[in-house]
């Protein structure tokens, strides 16, 4: 296992954690409507969350950031700050969820008792751990693998200058 082997790992990682993600949002999906088959607006609101992260994750998945075009470049940019948006507001549902299960659930307005209501949030509570986890390891993985591509990419000619080069442009106090 070489250097050179390690972008693909990487990707591989990288779907293998959005495929994860896809998979933990739609279970908090199903768990929200087993509250209440026509939500309420918060819980219209906590769907709505789930959906664009698995809008993110697709697309994520779709079209990695390991190609180098310019268009490419915007769309890790708006990948990066979507994600890190969803990961922030994730983690408050799920602090909100866990810490205060009872409130939650009168918000929702669920038809189900309230022992198995408190059992169902809990489970969204989790899963939203796990999503904001999740979704801050994406990051890191797509941060690698525009690492990956700006170094072995056409932007290598800047790292690879020499040191008398490198020194030609620096401020006059600083040449040596």
């Amino acid at each position: 296992m070489g250097i050179s082997n390690s972008p693909s790992h990487t990707h591989k990682f990288f779907l293998l954690t959005n495929y994860i993600l896809l998979g933990a949002a739609t279970s908090c999906i199903f768990l929200t409507l087993s509250l209440r088959l026509i939500p309420s607006v918060i819980g219209f609101l906590v769907i709505l969350l789930h959906l664009f992260t698995i809008l993110s994750s697709v697309f994520a998945s779709s079209r990695p950031p390991s190609s180098s075009s310019q268009g490419s470049a915007k769309w890790h940019v708006a990948h990066m700050a979507a994600t890190v948006l969803a990961a922030i507001v994730h983690g408050a549902v799920a602090l909100l969820v866990l810490t205060r299960t009872a409130e939650f659930l009168w918000f929702l307005q669920s038809y189900v008792r309230v022992e198995d209501g408190v059992l169902i949030m809990r489970m969204v509570g989790v899963l939203g751990v796990v999503i904001f986890c999740l979704e801050w390891v994406v990051l890191v993985l797509a941060f690698v693998m525009r690492f990956y591509v700006y170094v072995e990419g056409g932007n290598t000619a800047k790292v690879q200058l020499g040191e008398e080069e490198v020194a030609k442009d620096w401020p006059w106090p600083f040449q040596v």
